[in-house]
């Protein structure tokens, strides 16, 4: 497939259109987070198949879709979870309701309010919010939820596609909060038989739960494994 392309200082990128497949990994460049097109949409086909290539977008307002797959990647496998001691005696308290895909809009709208370190804004926008409710109606996108007294006070979702999982973004109102969900939330999945959780970029937080860098390859290795599981 003919591309046009999108010059860098340090390469060049694929410019998509609706109807184009998305390029080969190999193709992404190796900085800022291995940016590999701009354009295209995000209709369920797309971002199914996005994926299901291990590519996910992340935008902001006013800038067109861009797409990436970083090199290299943080996942954590769910049989490696960690919980520190405090959390451990948090979860022992039961001071939330958990609940599983009872607001979805509410979590990812959520999580655009969140202030997040390092960023004047947010990367879920609008369109962010329609594409992945979307992808939730279909069946694909999931949420964890933790309430208090009947109020959303804190929870994450991402996106099953087979046995594999892409988590995207987490909230809080009330401590502790958006970690328990987490926790749960990975329970669950290794219960349904998930083998990774794709954390997309490295963070502390995410180490502390014992998540850890693998290579592009490994990943897409495990994500081809998963994905029709």
């Amino acid at each position: 497939m003919s591309y046009s392309y999108y010059q860098f200082p340090n390469g060049r990128v694929a410019c998509i259109d609706d109807d184009c497949d998305f390029p080969s990994l190999n193709q992404a460049l190796s900085e800022p987070n291995g940016l590999i097109a701009i354009g295209g949409d995000l209709s369920l086909p797309r971002l199914l198949n996005a994926y299901q290539h291990g590519i996910f977008p992340w935008f902001s307002e006013g800038e067109p879709i861009l797409w990436w797959s970083p090199n290299p990647r943080m996942v954590l496998f769910p049989d490696a979870l960690k919980i520190s001691n405090s959390l451990k005696k948090t979860l022992k308290n039961k001071p939330f309701d958990v609940r599983f895909n009872t607001a979805f809009r509410q979590v990812i709208s959520a999580c655009s309010h969140t202030p997040r370190a390092g960023q004047p804004g947010t990367w879920i926008t609008q369109d962010i919010i329609e594409a992945y409710c979307t992808l939730h109606n279909a069946g694909y996108a999931i949420s964890a939820e933790c309430w208090q007294d009947n109020t959303l006070v804190g929870g994450c979702y991402g996106v099953k596609i087979g046995k594999m999982f892409y988590g995207e973004s987490m909230f809080h109102l009330v401590t502790d909060a958006s970690k328990v969900a987490f926790v749960h939330l990975v329970q669950k999945l290794k219960s349904e038989g998930v083998g990774l959780i794709d954390c997309q970029m490295k963070t502390a937080h995410l180490a502390r739960f014992g998540a850890k860098e693998i290579s592009r390859d490994d990943f897409i290795d495990n994500l081809s494994s998963l994905i029709l599981a």
